[in-house]
């Protein structure tokens, strides 16, 4: 009891980081990590056209304006308009917030579920993490898009059904490499000395365990959320996404629009670039995040 008194008092005792510290931290990060800065400040734009999409649309996502069908960029509609005479530029702002609402909700969906079952999976080990990992592994074996496909087909197309399917997807493997963290944090001297010291296994999860695999669960949160987007976009393409009238980029890119981007290629350039951005501004920023996290690739210094 007295080691684990010393270690609460010395971790009471440390100062914490001050609101002062984040702009030297956030810059130190910049400079060591540009393409991660870069992946951080798109994040950051497509929450503020998600959260501000009433604000920032010149125009309701499904006004149709006739007179101005299949124009090019101009003043009044800057990135174009539809054939259907409705501003492009409106549609991708409130398109963002789809991507944004699937995304994050099925990143939620999919770490709590995955922290769950890899966490639980590693700690007790023997039978439980044997049945698991073969239930894991059956979940694993059948095609991702197809599995994704099959079950929207059966619950029906639409926002909370597609972030629920998204985040039951994407659990498995997440588990798969959270096991593996705990696995490691097993082996350290601690969780050894928090066992002696009479701890529980529910405080050696929330104290010893979760903590130290933190660093893994925001770096696979961070790149699922550009493969989820990507997803989204994809069953969009097929019909199988959000249902319109409502806006999605990859539903904005399918039916009818393909008929026109020849003629008329903003129809199809400005949704690809947006979907392009938002896969590649997400993986970079999990790249520079596990970089900075594992102590294993930010050296001895």
């Amino acid at each position: 009891m007295a080691t684990e008194h010393l270690a609460v008092t010395l971790a009471r005792a440390a100062p914490a980081p001050g609101l002062l510290a984040w702009p030297r931290v956030i810059l130190r990060f910049a400079r060591h990590k540009p393409l991660g800065a870069i992946g951080g400040l798109l994040l950051a734009f497509f929450l503020v056209l998600a959260i501000g999409a009433p604000l920032i649309a010149p125009f309701h996502y499904d006004r149709q304006i006739f007179a101005d069908a299949m124009q090019g960029p101009s003043a009044k509609h800057i990135f174009g308009t539809d054939n259907l005479g409705r501003d492009l530029f409106s549609r991708i702002v409130y398109g963002a917030r789809v991507s944004v609402i699937v995304g994050f909700g099925a990143v939620v969906i999919a770490m709590g579920l995955a922290t769950v079952l890899g966490a639980l999976s590693g700690y007790y080990g023997g039978i439980f993490d044997t049945v698991v990992q073969r239930f894991i592994e059956v979940w694993q074996a059948f095609p991702g898009l197809i599995l994704v496909m099959s079950l929207i087909a059966i619950t029906g197309p639409g926002r909370t059904q597609l972030v629920i399917v998204l985040g039951l997807l994407f659990a498995a493997n997440a588990s798969r490499v959270i096991r593996g963290a705990v696995l490691g944090v097993k082996n350290n001297v601690y969780f050894e000395a928090a066992r002696t010291v009479g701890a529980g296994d529910l405080r050696i999860l929330l104290r010893y365990v979760l903590p130290n695999v933190a660093a893994t669960i925001i770096v696979l949160a961070t790149v699922q959320l550009g493969a989820i987007i990507l997803v989204e976009a994809s069953l969009s393409f097929l019909g199988l996404g959000i249902p319109p009238p409502y806006p999605s980029w990859g539903q904005m890119i399918s039916g009818v629009a393909r008929n026109y981007i020849v003629e008329n290629p903003w129809m199809g350039l400005w949704p690809g670039l947006f979907i392009a951005l938002a896969v590649f501004g997400f993986n970079m920023l999990g790249d520079a995040l596990r970089d900075v996290l594992d102590p294993r690739l930010r050296g001895t210094r």
